[in-house]
């Protein structure tokens, strides 16, 4: 099933900023109000996903030394001790099986886990949802500008001894070079670990059963999984979880000066969230 494209997202983002202007407008029933929080956030995340496809059409991109920045990657990991990627992958092709759970694991859990995990915030941690769903947006914004700077992939270096498992197994997820939704030469940092880094702290942090463990596991698979497939080197996994410590401080920080701006507001008599005056009817509260 091909991704929607970024005129698509963007139309579907007008549509759910005019049901929710509309909704507000009218002061909705109960059930118009519980379309509301639904409605504003897959405005949201359609913006958002809109942002990142228009991003990736940006003529910034640096492809011409890729290849070249990928064997500066091998020779620092050469030097600060860290194994080669050929390790883990010559292990899972010594194991068909394997193999082919890897390329699955690859090409079908990064994009499902990253929905289930905002669907579950979502409907039963509504109150810290909005924390992990502003934190994924400045680590990927994060990873989008670094990923400008094009880095070469290990399946690139054949040389080294390096395949493209998933390919190998039926299961490539590209195609040829130049298409697909995602570029070829972005492998600094990698994106399927930054989000499951998100998915698998984010259900910790929310979560008190005793099960959030196993999704916790999701981390740790996901940076084995995409080294072994030859689609990342070990650095891209270590940036992109070191991303989301900066990430995490942006978010507390914007939404500091946010909570500051609505107390300023509240205190004024104004409404910030629907710009309405507390005032405007009698005994109504103001909307949080």
């Amino acid at each position: 099933m091909p991704w929607p494209t970024w005129q698509q997202s963007f139309v579907a983002t007008i549509v759910c900023v005019v049901v929710l202007v509309v909704l507000r407008r009218r002061r909705p029933s109960r059930p118009g109000e519980a379309v509301l929080p639904f409605a504003r956030e897959l405005a949201i995340l359609c913006g958002l996903y809109t942002l990142w496809r228009v991003a990736k059409k940006l003529p910034l991109a640096q492809s011409e030394q890729a290849v070249e920045r990928a064997w500066d990657i091998v020779r620092f990991q050469e030097r600060i001790g860290l194994p080669s990627e050929l390790v883990v992958q010559d292990w899972i092709l010594a194991w068909t099986p394997l193999a082919w759970l890897s390329s699955l694991y690859y090409a079908g859990v990064h994009v499902p886990a990253m929905i289930a995990f905002l669907a579950w915030s979502f409907t039963f941690h509504r109150d810290g949802y909005p924390r992990w769903r502003n934190r994924l947006a400045v680590l990927t914004g994060a990873s989008l500008l670094i990923r400008f700077v094009h880095v070469a992939p290990p399946r690139f270096l054949p040389e080294l001894g390096f395949v493209d498992v998933t390919a190998q197994q039926g299961l490539d997820v590209y195609g040829p070079v130049g298409t697909g939704v995602s570029g070829q030469f972005v492998a600094m940092p990698s994106l399927h670990v930054a989000w499951a880094a998100v998915v698998a702290l984010g259900v910790v942090d929310l979560s008190t059963s005793r099960w959030r463990w196993l999704v916790f596991a999701h981390l740790p698979i996901t940076v084995f999984v995409v080294s072994a497939t030859g689609h990342h080197w070990w650095l891209d996994g270590i940036v992109a979880i070191g991303l989301l410590v900066p990430a995490v401080l942006v978010e507390r920080v914007a939404t500091h000066f946010w909570h500051r701006i609505v107390d300023t507001g509240h205190r004024s008599g104004v409404d910030v969230g629907s710009g309405e005056s507390a005032t405007d009817e009698p005994g109504r509260v103001a909307a949080k």
